[in-house]
């Protein structure tokens, strides 16, 4: 695709400040979901400030050649659960996720050494683009529920319900995970965060396609302000007349809040109970989160892929896959020892990266130092919190669907009139689509794991096999069957 800025590009300052606040808000969202859905006090800010640490020490094993942000990792939810499930106090449980998070990067390190060693032929092999794209739709198609699920919703408050209630059982990602004895209350009219919701997508959309200059590369941040203004408008007449369903921004982050302030970094607390640590517990914390190390190199391969066909660049020839999973799991370390929360490379920063035709890496960059700021910054913290739910959703349409269309491109070169082909396909769609997922012990294969394990499978199976003869296309078995006609 045409690139405004390419990954070498360097933008003004002030364009770059403005750039990296729309990077940040493409991020923000999902990176803070992670620490509220696992609750236990996490820090929103410290998993923030975690995000910026683990990005910047990607890009620096990726010698700034792959512009993505790193952010909490969704599919390590269940994994995070146990290590507080597995902990005598609540303390042991932040250790754990430190250890996990080690124990899931060294995964990383060995892929990655093997793959110096052996190269990515073997991979291209195994996972072509026959395999990789339908992958990668999947990837968007996904997260299709939880953007059209966010337009539904204000900013919901969370009440908490008494020790003696069963824990709450929510799927993420496909994964069934245990989170805080806690539910969701929310006054806002659905209709009108809908309404909200796709008025920012379109702002978003006419930005993109007929904005100029400037304004055409930040279609995000136009959409989202003019979302969250029209938004807190809304709010004031419902606060002001009592009218609960116009009251869409919880604005109760901007009470009591103080202009300077200290995340609760997960280390200050995880390092305190170091000596209650056990084998036992050890075990815990292989079992939850090794297994599911490997499942999210499939779709750290499956990222690069898409972003390669969109910065025009294999990224596993250069900077190399094996720089790619260092910096990956090198950098998720370091942003869990801060925030709690592994990282992982955000098909959102991808998709912003596409619309807005910006690939410079400098941008990544300012957005990690931007993140790692902002979570000492009260205000601008209470800020980005308070974005409602359908706002961000409405924008998270986009990107999302620009994941999936990405998938679907890379394979355009491919010969879909071959029934080898469409078999491939065909079972990573559905499988991925139909949200296929395997537990087993206490591990669960994701449904983009699964529809991969299984694409790969049916390629393989069928690589060799020769079809009798090629299936027309409908649009040609048309032609045909007029041209029969005519003749008779």
């Amino acid at each position: 695709m045409n690139l405004i800025y390419q990954v070498e590009d360097k933008p003004k300052f002030g364009q770059l400040i403005v750039f990296a606040f729309q990077q940040l808000l493409a991020i923000m969202a999902a990176t803070i979901a992670v620490p509220a859905i696992i609750g236990h006090d996490m820090s929103a800010t410290a998993a923030l400030f975690g995000a910026g640490v683990g990005t910047l020490v990607y890009l620096l094993f990726t010698r700034f050649k792959s512009p993505v942000f790193l952010g909490s990792s969704f599919a390590f939810l269940g994994s995070m659960s146990a290590a507080f499930a597995g902990g005598v106090t609540v303390g042991l449980g932040y250790l754990g996720m430190i250890m996990g998070a080690l124990l899931a990067g060294l995964v990383y390190v060995i892929i990655a050494v093997v793959v110096k060693f052996a190269g990515v032929k073997w991979i291209n092999k195994i996972m072509p683009a026959i395999v990789i794209g339908p992958i990668v739709a999947i990837i968007g198609l996904s997260l299709a529920g939880n953007a059209i699920g966010d337009l539904f919703k204000g900013n919901v408050t969370h009440q908490g319900i008494d020790a003696d209630t069963p824990q709450i059982v929510k799927e993420i990602d496909g994964v069934p995970t245990i989170v805080d004895n806690v539910v969701d209350i929310q006054n806002a009219s659905p209709y009108l965060c809908v309404a909200i919701g796709l008025l920012t997508l379109i702002v978003t959309m006419l930005c993109s396609v007929y904005g100029k200059k400037m304004l055409k590369m930040i279609p995000f941040v136009i959409g989202i302000l003019c979302g969250y203004a029209v938004a807190a408008i809304l709010t004031a007449i419902g606060n002001a007349n009592g009218n609960e369903a116009l009251q869409i921004i919880n604005f109760s982050g901007f009470e009591n809040m103080k202009i300077f302030q200290v995340p609760d970094f997960t280390f200050l607390k995880g390092f305190k109970e170091i000596g209650d640590f056990t084998d036992t517990y050890f075990l815990t914390i292989l079992v939850a989160y090794v297994p599911v190390a490997f499942v999210v190199f499939a779709e750290h391969l499956a990222d690069h892929k898409n972003l390669s066909s969109i910065i025009g660049k294999d990224l596993t020839e250069d900077p190399g896959l094996h720089r790619t999973l260092l910096g990956d799991g090198v950098g998720s370390f370091a942003g869990a020892i801060f925030g709690g929360c592994p990282n992982t490379t955000y098909g959102e920063s991808i998709g912003c990266v596409a619309i807005s035709g910006n690939a410079s890496t400098i941008t990544i960059f300012c957005t990690a130092i931007l993140a790692m700021l902002i979570s000492f910054i009260g205000p601008f913290s209470a800020f980005l919190a308070s974005i409602p739910s359908c706002v961000m959703g409405g924008v998270c349409v986009a990107l999302y669907g620009f994941i999936a269309v990405s998938g679907l491109k890379m394979i355009q070169s491919v010969d879909l009139n071959k029934n080898k082909n469409l078999f491939v396909v065909s079972v990573i769609l559905i499988a991925g689509v139909g949200g296929l997922s395997i537990t087993f012990w206490e591990v669960t294969l994701t449904a983009v794991a699964c529809a991969l394990i299984l694409g790969i499978i049916t390629n393989l199976l069928l690589k060799s096999a020769k079809d009798a003869e090629e299936v027309p296309a409908p649009v040609e078995q048309i032609a045909e069957a007029a041209e029969e006609t005519e003749k008779q």
